[in-house]
């Protein structure tokens, strides 16, 4: 190839390059607004970040100004709009429920699961796809934080029947474990006393939805010295926590519903010595958290109605609500699992993410 040739050739490839360059550059500067304007609108439409996220939509479409309004009037506005043209065109967007065009200006309906929530108002060079597509991402994130309130008020609901349901029939035999101690041996009648107390202090502390895993097996350590001495040291206890698991979040009364489980149902009606083993470890991202013992077991066909809330029975509710819990904080890849058969014991096993966005201790 001759001199000029090829040198015309390398100017095209660069040329190429550059405009490739330029073009991934506002792609992901489009894609980062796009997840930032959903992170504004965490609280919906009438929360602090609406008006940035006004702000951040006048961004993406180059517009001269964006307004979100509710089905009653405008909530947050970026850039200048004329009060008159903006009020009509609003009016009309909430009654028609269809985009409507009016230059300088355009509107579309804002519909979150089939309920119409508010309206988006564009003003400048902007095309009616471009608003509709903004509506939708709008839309989109306003189903999102629904979504997520709607995990978190479950999660609430939730723990608030966990503690309503702290066993009267635990609480029964814990004192009267106490109570038959106080002749035969004082000292650990108090200590048994001190710990029932640290048990129900941490039962019903209002300290938020999450505690770390060392606060939790901390709980479920008192809660099995007071069954020890319940089942007069027949129970035998080995718990087992990699360091590295400690200071993970998770939510508030998982584990000890759980160990409840283990000892009402694995060896209240069970002669002998049993044995529940806590562990708790890493899998990569994952933490895990398993209690096992060697108890009656179940047929894994009780196990799975247990977990689907189709059995719950006496004291089954417990695994039920913590599975729920579970799934709504992390998603359904998350949970709780049951292995087991009859004579078999049951391990139950829970599996979350080490790291999860919102969970905080």
């Amino acid at each position: 190839m001759i001199p000029g040739r090829l040198s015309a050739s390398l100017r095209a490839s660069r040329l190429a390059s550059t405009r490739r360059r330029a073009l991934g550059s506002g792609t992901l500067a489009a894609l980062r607004l796009s997840r930032q304007i959903g992170e504004s609108l965490a609280d919906g439409l009438t929360g602090k970040g609406a008006p940035v996220a006004a702000r951040r939509l006048a961004k993406l479409l180059a517009a001269d100004a964006v307004a979100l309004a509710d089905c009653d009037r405008f909530l947050a506005v970026s850039g200048a709009l004329d009060p008159v043209a903006s009020q009509g065109i609003l009016t009309e967007t909430l009654d028609v429920l269809e985009p409507v065009t009016a230059p300088p200006l355009r509107s579309a309906p804002l519909v979150v699961s089939g309920d119409l929530v508010g309206c988006l108002v564009v003003a400048g060079d902007v095309s009616d796809a471009e608003v509709a597509e903004a509506a939708h991402l709008v839309a989109t994130a306003l189903d999102h934080a629904d979504l997520d309130r709607s995990r978190e008020r479950i999660a609430a609901a939730d723990l608030r029947t966990l503690r309503a349901q702290i066993s009267p029939h635990f609480m029964h035999n814990a004192l009267a474990a106490i109570s038959a101690h106080t002749r035969t041996d004082p000292e650990r009648a108090r200590e048994l006393l001190t710990d029932f107390s640290d048990y129900l202090r941490y039962s019903f502390a209002n300290t938020g939805d999450y505690a770390t895993v060392a606060d939790e097996l901390q709980a479920v350590q008192t809660y099995l010295e007071l069954q020890r001495a319940r089942f007069d040291d027949r129970l035998e206890i080995t718990v087992r926590i990699a360091p590295e698991v400690l200071p993970v979040p998770i939510p508030f009364l998982v584990v000890q519903p759980i160990v409840e489980n283990a000892v009402r149902h694995g060896f209240e009606s069970k002669p002998g010595t049993g044995h529940i083993a806590v562990r708790g470890f890493s899998e990569g991202a994952l933490c895990v958290i398993e209690v096992e013992d060697d108890g009656a077991g179940m047929e894994p066909e009780t196990a799975k109605a247990i977990l689907t809330g189709s059995r719950q029975g006496a004291g089954r509710i417990g695994l039920y609500n913590v599975d729920r819990r579970l799934r709504a904080v992390y998603g359904p890849e998350y949970g709780l699992w049951l292995d087991t058969a009859p004579g078999a014991g049951t391990k139950a096993t829970v599996r979350i993410p080490r790291y999860a966005r919102g969970v905080h201790a």
